[in-house]
């Protein structure tokens, strides 16, 4: 009897983290479930997957793909030049690597390797992290065999019967340490926290935010000062120099703030949220599944540019089962610091907050995806 080849599975996500970070989340799930899998990632060099998924022990090959802007630029010119020249390197990353699925968790880079396996017969799969979801899984929707979702508001723009109701994955780092009674320390010790101050994680998404930096940079010395806060603030890689040269400006550069830990992006975020008493962030769906698999306090800020406003759908969701509170954008320089040192200051609502995160955490996303495409592979591989 021969026995069957190894299950090669090609994902594609890209932009953000909350396209990277349940990719990664799927591929560790089903890593765990059959060790022999072969992965290929397919990104784009100059986005947060080029040094996320390698750093998750993965490999990634790379598309010229970018974005098409909303408002006309220069760089939409462009856009069917790269859209065609990407089409052919996902035709040779495919022709090549031979994967038995291919997995699309958004973004635009997930487009030509999504449309290429469909028109080569290969099983696409789909997960959709929003309510409303992407540009990128809808148009690859008619054709993908499955599609795993996280919120029934979805259906209205999928394929009813080809989706499954499975919650966000999120990363095992993350969970493992949520259950960890040593993991707070453990984080704190990686950053040089001292253990008798609070601590405060800030992150504007993994590209970072405009509006919550500027809000941190007026509020920091209050925060940092005053209230003896800790502080581990994720600015985003673009908005580094400029954090750090307005510190400059202000009269106190960066090393003067004893109590902060400042990055543009942190490739070791699951040591951060172990030592957060509390989460400040914005509230895409990734983030609010973190929110609630970590069991960590948060204030969500929805960001007002995202389409379909699904961001305030998804932190009014969590406000709502008592496990997180709203802070409007335009709302930020007014009252961030006080809702900070006020949920800090009392213990009880903490302990409320998380008991109904703990309570409303979506269990075994990912792998309940791995299995379902697991088991689809293996079931070919025996016909065959």
């Amino acid at each position: 009897m021969r026995m069957p080849e190894p299950i090669r599975i090609m994902l594609a996500a890209g932009g953000t983290g909350g396209h990277v970070f349940p990719a990664i989340a799927v591929a560790d799930a089903i890593r765990e479930q059959a060790p022999d899998t072969e992965f290929l990632f397919a990104g784009t060099r100059d986005r947060m997957e080029w040094h996320a998924v390698p750093e998750a022990g993965y490999p990634i090959s790379s598309l010229w793909i970018s974005g098409f802007h909303r408002r006309w630029t220069l760089k939409n010119a462009l856009f069917p030049l790269k859209l065609l020249f990407s089409i052919g390197q996902s035709y040779r990353m495919i022709k090549r690597f031979k994967p038995h699925a291919v997995i699309s968790c958004g973004g635009f880079v997930a487009g030509p390797p999504g449309w290429v396996a469909t028109k080569r017969g290969i099983p696409l799969y789909l997960q959709e992290q929003n309510s409303f979801p992407g540009v990128t899984n809808r148009k690859l929707a008619g054709k993908a065999k499955r599609i795993f979702i996280a919120f029934e508001n979805a259906l209205k723009w999928l394929p009813e019967k080809k989706c499954t109701i499975t919650g966000n994955p999120v990363r095992k780092s993350l969970v493992e340490k949520a259950g960890d009674p040593q993991a707070k320390s453990k984080g704190m010790a990686a950053f040089e926290l001292k253990p008798d101050k609070p601590v405060v994680l800030i992150m504007g998404g993994s590209g970072g935010a405009r509006s919550m930096n500027q809000a941190m940079l007026e509020q920091l010395d209050v925060l940092h000062d005053q209230h003896k806060i800790q502080i581990i603030w994720q600015c985003g890689d673009t908005y580094l120099r400029e954090v750090k040269a307005t510190l400059f400006e202000k009269g106190r550069s960066y090393d003067k703030y004893k109590n902060l830990r400042l990055f543009g992006f942190m490739s070791n975020i699951s040591d951060a949220w172990a030592a957060a008493d509390l989460v400040v962030s914005r509230a895409g769906a990734t983030t609010c599944a973190e929110l609630l698999a970590t069991a960590k306090p948060g204030i969500l800020v929805p960001s007002p540019w995202v389409a379909g406003d699904h961001q305030t759908h998804n932190a009014r969701a969590l406000q709502e089962i008592g496990a997180a509170q709203v802070l409007k954008d335009e709302e930020l320089s007014a009252k961030m610091t006080s809702l900070i040192v006020h949920i800090l200051k009392d213990s009880g609502i903490r302990n409320r907050m998380e008991e109904r995160a703990r309570k409303n955490s979506p269990e075994n996303a990912a792998e309940k995806i791995a299995s379902v495409i697991l088991s689809d592979i293996r079931q070919l591989q025996e016909k065959n």
